[in-house]
C-alpha cells in the first residue's frame, strides 16, 4: 500500500511520490476530471452470496489507518499506522477486541509465528521505542524497519526488539527456518541523495536472521541486491522505477516466492532463504506499480496486483479501462528454480466506482482443494470474491461494497486487505474497522473443512481437507 498517511502527519518519501505520479499518469489517461461520470456500483452493499456479520470499528488508542492481517488461533491482529491490535474471534459474529498496543510508525504490516509479531516500521521516529516522537527523513539518527513483540499474553503483548533496516520496512515477510531460527524478508524503497538512511541505489531487500531462543538479538543476516542492472525504468516517466521490493510472498513448501517491485514481477529460488536467488523477472507496459503476488495452491499461477496510483486515485471506471490498476494473472511452467512465467489474463472488478478511490490491493486464496478461488480488497472498491479457474477469463461471483451512494447510512469502506481465515472472510478497512463476513455460495464451501492454526498471506501454506 502507498496512500497518503492519515490527516496531520507529513508526507512520507512513498506517499509523496505515489501522489505525484499518481497526478502525471491521471492528467495523461483521463484528461477533465468530468471523466469520473460513473453510476453507483450496484443497488446493494452485498452479492447474495456475501454475508456481512460483524464489524468492530477502530478503537480509540489506536485511530489511524488500517493496514494488513495476520492470524493465529482464535485471533486476529490487526496492524495500524499507530500500532496494532489484537481481536478474539472464537466467535467470528462477535469479535472482541483483546489488546490494543499504540506504538506509531507508519505501515504497520504485520506477521506472526507463534508468540512472535513483526512489525513493519516505515515512517522515522527519533528512536527505537514505542513512545518516540516523529522525526525527518534527513535524521542519520532516525528509526525505521522493524519490530519485534512477544504476544503469549495476548492481552499484554511486550516489546522485545527493534532491527533498522535501510528505507525502513514497507512490506515484511515471515520465512520459515528450522527448530532454531526464522527469517524476515524487509521490502522497502524509494531512496534519495538527502536521505542519509536510504541511499540509492536500493535495488536489494533486507533478511533478518532471528534465533527463536533469543529473539532480542535479531539482525540483518543478509541484504541481496535482486537488480544488479537497475530494474526497470520506464521512459515515460509514468511507472514507477524498480528499488527493491513492494512486497513479497513466500511459498516455502515448494522453495519459491514471487516478488512485486515496483516496475518488475520476479520469481526466486528459496532453497536457501538466507541467499535468494531471482530465477524469472517479467514486465507489462500496464503496469504502473507491481504491488503484491499471490500462488495458486498447485503452484501452477500466480496473481500479481497492480496499485495504479499509488493507492490514492479513482481508477475503477471506464475511462482507465480493464487493464489497467488490476490483477495480471501468470501461469507458471516447470518446476523450482527452473519454473518460469507466462501471461494468461488481467482481471478487474467491473463495478465502476467513480471518483472513489478503487485499485486491486490485497488478498488471498479461498481454500477450495483443486480449485482456484480469491477474495480480495479494492479499497473503496470493497471486497471481490473471483473465480479463476480459467486463468484466461477471470470472473467476480461475489462482493461487499459498503457505500453511501447505494445507503447514505452507511460509513463508506476503503478496505486494505480481504484474508479468508478458518470460514471466515476478515477485511481491514481503513475506515470502519475490522468487518466479518461469511460465504455462502456452495461452491466455495469445501474451503470450511480448511483450518489453520497461524496463516501468515504473504507466507503461503499448502492446504488440503480437514488442514
Amino acid at each position: 500500500m502507498s496512500a497518503a498517511p492519515p490527516a496531520g502527519r507529513g508526507l512520507r518519501r512513498s506517499a509523496a511520490f505515489a501522489l505525484t505520479a499518481a497526478a502525471a499518469l491521471f492528467t495523461g489517461l483521463l484528461g477533465p476530471a468530468s471523466a469520473y461520470a460513473d453510476t453507483p456500483p450496484s443497488d446493494s452493499v452485498t452479492s447474495d452470496n456475501v454475508e456481512h456479520i460483524a464489524n468492530v470499528p477502530k478503537p480509540e488508542a489506536v485511530n489511524s489507518t488500517n493496514s494488513d492481517l495476520a492470524f493465529t488461533g482464535d485471533y486476529v491482529i490487526g496492524g495500524n499506522y499507530d500500532g496494532f491490535v489484537i481481536y478474539d474471534v472464537s466467535e467470528p459474529e462477535d469479535p472482541r477486541i483483546v489488546s490494543e498496543v499504540l506504538c506509531p510508525g507508519g505501515q504497520g504490516d504485520v506477521s506472526v509465528s507463534g508468540d512472535l509479531l513483526y512489525f513493519a516500521v516505515d515512517y522515522p521516529r527519533a528512536g527505537e521505542e514505542c513512545g518516540a516522537p516523529e522525526t525527518p527523513v534527513t535524521d542519520p539518527d532516525g528509526f525505521e524497519g522493524v519490530r519485534i513483540f512477544d504476544i503469549s499474553d495476548k492481552t499484554s503483548p511486550e516489546y522485545v526488539a527493534a532491527v533498522r533496516t535501510d528505507c525502513g520496512s514497507h512490506t515484511l515477510t515471515l520465512v520459515p527456518g528450522d527448530d532454531e531460527r526464522e527469517y524476515v524478508y524487509v521490502s522497502s524503497y524509494a531512496p534519495a541523495e538527502e536521505f542519509p538512511n536510504c541511499q540509492p541505489p536500493h535495488d536489494k531487500i533486507a533478511i533478518i536472521d532471528v534465533p527463536l531462543d533469543d529473539p532480542a538479538s535479531a539482525a540483518i543476516v543478509n541484504e541481496p541486491v535482486l537488480f544488479p542492472d537497475g530494474g526497470n525504468h520506464d521512459q515515460d516517466g509514468l511507472l514507477r522505477p524498480t528499488e527493491g521490493c513492494h512486497d513479497i510472498t513466500v511459498y516455502p513448501s515448494k522453495d519459491l516466492a514471487a516478488g512485486a517491485c515496483m516496475g518488475d514481477g520476479i520469481l526466486m529460488d528459496i532453497s536457501d532463504p538466507v541467499e535468494p536467488i531471482v530465477t524469472e523477472v517479467v514486465q507489462d507496459t500496464n503496469f504502473a506499480f507491481w504491488h503484491s503476488a499471490t500462488f495458486t495452491n498447485d503452484a501452477s499461477a500466480v496473481i500479481f496486483t497492480d496499485e495504479l496510483g499509488g493507492g490514492g486515485a479513482p481508477t475503477c471506471t471506464e475511462e482507465i479501462g480493464p487493464e489497467r490498476g488490476a490483477n495480471a494473472i501468470y501461469t507458471l511452467d516447470g518446476e523450482g528454480a527452473d519454473s518460469t512465467l507466462e501471461f494468461a489474463s488481467y482481471f478487474k472488478i467491473d463495478r465502476h466506482q467513480g471518483d472513489q478511490v478503487c485499485v486491486a490491493h490485497n488478498g488471498s486464496l479461498i481454500p477450495v482443494p483443486g480449485q482456484n478461488f480469491f477474495v480480495q480488497s479494492w479499497y473503496q472498491g470493497g471486497v471481490s470474491v473471483i473465480d479463476f479457474n480459467d486463468p484466461t477469463n477471470p470472473r467476480e461471483i461475489g462482493y461487499f461494497d459498503p457505500d453511501d451512494r447505494i445507503d447514505p447510512d452507511i460509513q463508506n469502506g476503503s478496505t486494505w486487505s480481504a484474508y479468508y481465515y478458518n470460514g471466515h472472510v476478515y477485511s481491514s478497512d481503513m475506515r470502519r474497522g475490522l468487518d466479518v463476513l461469511k460465504l455462502t455460495d456452495p461452491r466455495l464451501r469445501p474451503a470450511e473443512r480448511v483450518t489453520y492454526d497461524e496463516f501468515n498471506p504473504q507466507t503461503q501454506p499448502v492446504y488440503r481437507p480437514g488442514r
